[in-house]
């Protein structure tokens, strides 16, 4: 069974690495956040920190059956709004994960999915699978950053303390 506590100190370390990701970007400059470079699905830096932080506010918005599709992309092309987009995620979710007893956290639950496909899915599933999509994001962008001719500060992986 999961808890709920570990679960939100998982949340919580994952967006505080992502805020320190977001505060290093900001201090390139503004050009490189809007670069495209090849390979990757999302081609810019700012692409990238929307993708992660919209999957997770689309997945937890499944859960409460009230399913957002804002394609608000263009809206959230600064560091600041997507700083913004990602404080009102994460608290959106932590409230979301707060609300629930350890059981509900670990039991299955019926949604349906944005095409009206139904699924059964584990509350702590959607967050430990949202959460890892942001590390993922964050080694596209890392790499992005070396390509780009920049550079990745070290310990912005999962924080220990």
């Amino acid at each position: 069974m999961y808890t709920t506590a570990a679960l939100l100190d998982i949340h919580d370390r994952t967006h505080r690495s992502l805020a320190k990701v977001i505060d290093h970007l900001d201090t390139l400059p503004a050009k490189a956040l809007s670069t495209p470079v090849e390979g990757f699905s999302y081609p810019t830096l700012v692409a990238q920190l929307h993708h992660g932080i919209g999957a997770e506010r689309y997945w937890f918005s499944v859960l409460r059956a009230d399913i957002n599709l804002d394609d608000d992309f263009e809206s959230h092309q600064t560091l600041d709004a997507l700083r913004s987009m990602r404080a009102s995620v994460a608290a959106q979710t932590r409230a979301q994960i707060e609300s629930l007893s350890d059981e509900q956290a670990s039991a299955p639950l019926e949604i349906t999915k944005w095409n009206g496909e139904k699924a059964e899915v584990v509350p702590a599933h959607v967050l430990l699978r949202t959460q890892t999509h942001f590390y993922q994001h964050q080694g596209e962008i890392a790499s992005m950053l070396r390509q780009l001719g920049h550079t990745f500060p070290p310990m912005l992986d999962f924080p220990l303390v």
